[in-house]
């Protein structure tokens, strides 16, 4: 099966990403989505040139060589099992309904079916990527469970409450929200509109999601090519070609996160950087000791260093992108962050 033109394309390799996690050998560090795999199908039928879909076809450890498999695995690993616990505590709360914004592939309603037997889900999302998920659900699970609800939506157009309540959704209800990989694609009136409908929900509500700084938003549109290391070039570039498909336009304050949220009644109850010390820790270590992908991760960064030492004369642009400084600065501004808020009672 062949996606349509204007499918997500980020959906699929974030997917990915989650199935080649799932392949991990040890369950203190696996991706427990051990339905993407199924939900993609073929990947020959994924029209999509990215390293985690060509990933697919390898076994794990050779697939877990590549550092860009790795980083995707390792994201996806972190975003899963935080929205996982983040949904249970949910539900154990007392939340009647889970909505799934920007669903894509997301497997909770079919994976977690003991979980959310008492809960009505609803799978919201752009009617075409929402046909092709449907389609490989009756085709790789059968049968969606009776719980769920697909819901098609324009998010910049459409009135969340509205599209909603017209698929038997009630906004009286103890609700939580699941947004992943969908704030930094919407525009800011859009995201406002969002987490102000969530915070208008009763006392106890809550949402999970990811989110960059603005800061990166604009780092981003400011990237010279000809001033990144060679080392760098190709996954900056891929960045930059996902992004151009699917732009990145909507970040929150650098520092201001907590104080942006109250604006629409959100408590924070958690949040922290994807893939710094304190995540990696609590998500990716084995129980050996070991985490995921840091034997690539080491390597590529041995060979990065020895390809910036092979530059004799490097331009005064390329010295300043590579001081520690600046490296610094920009890991901080471009870090990837996941949070956990509530709706203040």
């Amino acid at each position: 099966m062949t996606q349509p033109a204007k499918i997500s394309r980020t959906s699929i390799f974030v997917a990915a990403g989650r199935a080649v996690g799932a392949r991990e050998p040890d369950p203190a560090a696996r991706n427990p989505d051990y339905l993407a795999e199924k939900l993609l199908g073929d990947p020959s039928t994924l029209e999509l040139d990215h390293p985690a879909v060509r990933a697919l076809s390898l076994s794990y450890d050779d697939a877990m060589r590549d550092v860009e498999v790795v980083f995707n695995v390792r994201m996806m690993t972190i975003r899963t099992r935080f929205i996982d616990e983040a949904l249970e505590r949910a539900v154990v709360n007392g939340a009647t309904q889970v909505v799934v914004l920007g669903a894509g592939f997301d497997s909770h309603a079919y994976r977690c079916q003991d979980l959310l037997a008492s809960v009505k889900v609803f799978e919201v999302d752009r009617p075409v990527t929402q046909e092709l998920k449907k389609a490989r659900v009756k085709e790789a699970l059968g049968t969606p469970p009776a719980n769920l609800t697909y819901v098609p939506v324009d998010f910049q157009h459409d009135s969340l409450l509205d599209v909603l309540t017209r698929h038997g959704y009630d906004r009286t209800q103890r609700t939580f929200f699941i947004l992943e990989g969908v704030t930094m694609y919407l525009p800011e009136e859009a995201a406002r509109e969002t987490l102000r409908f969530v915070g208008a929900h009763p006392a106890g509500s809550g949402i999970v999601f990811d989110f960059v700084y603005r800061a990166m938003i604009e780092m981003i549109a400011r990237i010279d090519m000809t001033n990144i290391p060679e080392a760098q070039k190709p996954f900056v570039q891929r960045f930059l070609d996902l992004t151009k498909n699917e732009p990145w336009v909507f970040g929150l304050p650098v520092g201001g996160e907590r104080e942006f949220l109250r604006e629409f009644g959100l408590e924070v109850r958690e949040m922290f950087t994807v893939g710094g010390e304190d995540s990696a820790k609590r998500y990716l270590t084995r129980a050996d000791g070991t985490q995921v992908g840091a034997q690539a991760i080491a390597e590529a960064m041995a060979r990065m260093a020895a390809r910036a030492r092979e530059v004799a004369n490097p331009s005064p642009e390329v010295q300043q992108q590579m001081s520690p400084e600046r490296m610094r600065e920009q890991q901080r501004l471009s870090a990837y962050h996941l949070a956990e808020a509530v709706v203040a009672g």
